[in-house]
């Protein structure tokens, strides 16, 4: 495990800075999708929903990368590579709640669909490096 830089605490918990997360298909092939970002000071957090095709590959195949960007100025950004570590469900809608807070403003996240199932997934940095 590689420590979170900084650069990368400070821009997966401040600011409106949005992550890419890559996962691999069934076939090996990536699979990206735009997240919205956090960090517990060690791991790398996101939230998304059962169903989707990120916990699907991840549960598969933990491995990922995830490039997060200053939002302010996106040629400042962090890669890092790494393995899920834990999915849970404790605290999910709350911190989905809280993520929607600090990207849109809202209490509550707006876009949940009938029966949703949110689900927190952590990673844990084995590689992490930094541009601008």
């Amino acid at each position: 495990m590689e420590k979170l830089t900084d650069l990368a605490k400070t821009l997966l918990s401040e600011g409106k800075n949005l992550g890419v997360v890559t996962t691999l298909m069934n076939d090996g092939s990536p699979q990206s999708s735009m997240v919205w970002v956090d960090t517990d000071g060690d791991h790398v957090i996101f939230n998304t929903a059962e169903g989707r095709l990120k916990p699907k590959n991840l549960r598969r195949d933990p491995r990922t990368s995830v490039v997060i960007w200053n939002a302010e100025n996106p040629y400042q950004q962090v890669m890092i590579r790494g393995e899920v570590v834990e999915f849970t469900y404790e605290g999910a809608d709350d911190h989905i709640n809280s993520l929607a807070k600090k990207y849109l403003g809202v209490d509550e996240y707006p876009y949940r669909e009938e029966g949703e199932v949110r689900i927190i997934v952590k990673i844990r940095p084995d590689k992490v490096g930094s541009w601008g």
